[in-house]
């Protein structure tokens, strides 16, 4: 029983950071179509930044810690490329210059929500097989 509460719980994080970068997503949007400055856009962007990094990196390290290793294996990609970005000093959206990498920082948000979905995917999939091996 304590496997098919881990798939849930992991189910219900992958959940969240997809809220994130979806919310990222509308933002970026909503700037393109301006709808919003880029002052507020790329504020409540960096409002959300480190939460989903700091999300991503634990729900790695939870499934690290459960034993799910091919799950763990698939987050460490993401999970480079965000401690990459955070080392480098390039995860913030920048007010001057988000006119100009709005494009890029579509594109990578939109990488990181198909990322996100296949894990999702894989984790209901998990679960449910989960349950089929727990209810027999």
């Amino acid at each position: 029983m304590g496997d098919l509460f881990s798939w849930l719980f992991s189910f219900f994080f992958l959940i969240a950071l997809l809220v994130l970068v979806v919310y990222q997503l509308m933002c970026l949007a909503d700037l393109e179509f301006d709808y919003i400055n880029p002052y507020d856009s790329s504020s409540r962007i960096n409002r959300v930044i480190l939460p989903e990094f700091i999300s991503q990196g634990v729900l790695c390290l939870f499934y690290l810690a459960t034993g799910h290793w091919c799950m763990s294996l698939f987050c460490v990609p993401y999970l480079y490329y965000n401690v990459r970005l955070y080392l480098r000093r390039q995860h913030l959206v920048d007010v001057t210059e988000i006119f100009n990498l709005l494009h890029r920082e579509k594109k990578l948000r939109l990488f990181k929500l198909f990322h996100l979905i296949f894990l999702l995917f894989l984790s209901i999939f998990w679960m449910i097989l989960t349950a089929l091996d727990e209810h027999q």
